[in-house]
C-alpha cells in the first residue's frame, strides 16, 4: 500500500464524513420509518443511504482498503489501513428532528488512528484532524477552551443515566455538581463542542469504534486529552471523557478516573 500523505488523509475524511452527510441530511425531518437493531438502538434508511455513500466514496478511491460500518459491518478486515464510518452519529435525535447529530469518519492504519472527520450538516458544522496537522472547523484553526476550574466548566454527557451502569452514573454526577453548567448536548456534537473550545469536558460511558476513531484526532489535535475511564488512549471506544488539557486531571479525578497517561 502506497504512503499516503496525512494531509491528503485529513481531507479524505472530511469528504467522506460530508458525502454521508450529505445522503443522510436529506432524509431529514421527513416522514421516516424508524426500525429497532438487535440492541434496541434506531436505524433507518437514512442512516443505511448514508454509510453506502461513504462506502462508495472510499471503494472508488482507496479500493485496497477496509471499511467498518456500523449498519454493514467490515469489509477487507485484513487491510492495513481500514475506515471506519457511523453514518448518523445520534439517530434519536435524527429521528425526532433535532439537528444535534452527524456523520463520523476515522481512518486507522493498524491500531494508529491517523485522521477523524465529525460532520453536522443541520448546523453547518465540520471538524476535520490529523496526526501533526491540527483541528479545523469549517476551514478554520480550532482548539479547545483554556479553562482551568472545573467551577468555571461546561460539561457534556449524551444520556446522564449512564445506561444502567450506576457507578459510571455517579462518575458523571460528581463531574457535573462540580462544574458551573452541566448539560446533556451529546454524541458527536458533544466532542465537536469541546474540540471548538465552547463546551470544556464531554462524558460517554459506552462509545463503539466507529465513533471513538474519528474523534480522537479532532480532540487531540485541537490541544484536547481524549480517554477512557482508566486514563488511557480510547482510540477505539468503551467508556471515554474529552477534555481541553486544563482539566484534563481534574475532571477526571473528580469522577474517581484515572489521570491521562
Amino acid at each position: 500500500m502506497s504512503q499516503v500523505p496525512l494531509r491528503v488523509l485529513l481531507e479524505a475524511a472530511e469528504a467522506v464524513a460530508k458525502v454521508a452527510a450529505d445522503a443522510a441530511v436529506a432524509w431529514f425531518r421527513t416522514d421516516i420509518a424508524v426500525e429497532a437493531k438487535a440492541d434496541g438502538s434506531p436505524v433507518t434508511l437514512a442512516d443505511r443511504a448514508a454509510e453506502t455513500a461513504a462506502r462508495t466514496w472510499i471503494e472508488q478511491r482507496f479500493p485496497q482498503d477496509g471499511i467498518v460500518g456500523e449498519e454493514f459491518g467490515e469489509t477487507r478486515p485484513h487491510a492495513t489501513r481500514r475506515w471506519f464510518v457511523d453514518p448518523i452519529d445520534g439517530t434519536k435525535s435524527f429521528v425526532r428532528g433535532v439537528p444535534l447529530w452527524g456523520s463520523l469518519v476515522g481512518i486507522v492504519e493498524g491500531d494508529t488512528v491517523l485522521a477523524g472527520a465529525v460532520c453536522c450538516p443541520a448546523v453547518d458544522e465540520t471538524v476535520a484532524a490529523a496526526r501533526g496537522e491540527g483541528a479545523w472547523w469549517n476551514g478554520a484553526r480550532c482548539r479547545v477552551s483554556d479553562t482551568a476550574s472545573l467551577d468555571l466548566a461546561t460539561v457534556l454527557v449524551t444520556d446522564e443515566r449512564a445506561y444502567g451502569d450506576a457507578t459510571k452514573r455517579d462518575a458523571w454526577r460528581r463531574l457535573a455538581d462540580a462544574a458551573q453548567i452541566a448539560r446533556s448536548w451529546g454524541d458527536c456534537y458533544g466532542y465537536v463542542l469541546v474540540a471548538t473550545g465552547r463546551a470544556d469536558a464531554m462524558v460517554d460511558p459506552k462509545m463503539n469504534p466507529w465513533d471513538a476513531a474519528a474523534v480522537l484526532p479532532v480532540i487531540e489535535e485541537a490541544g484536547g486529552v481524549f480517554t477512557d475511564f482508566s486514563g488511557a488512549r480510547a482510540a477505539f471506544g468503551g467508556d471515554v471523557i474529552a477534555t481541553n488539557a486544563a482539566l484534563a486531571v481534574a475532571a477526571r479525578q473528580v469522577m474517581g478516573a484515572g489521570v491521562p497517561r
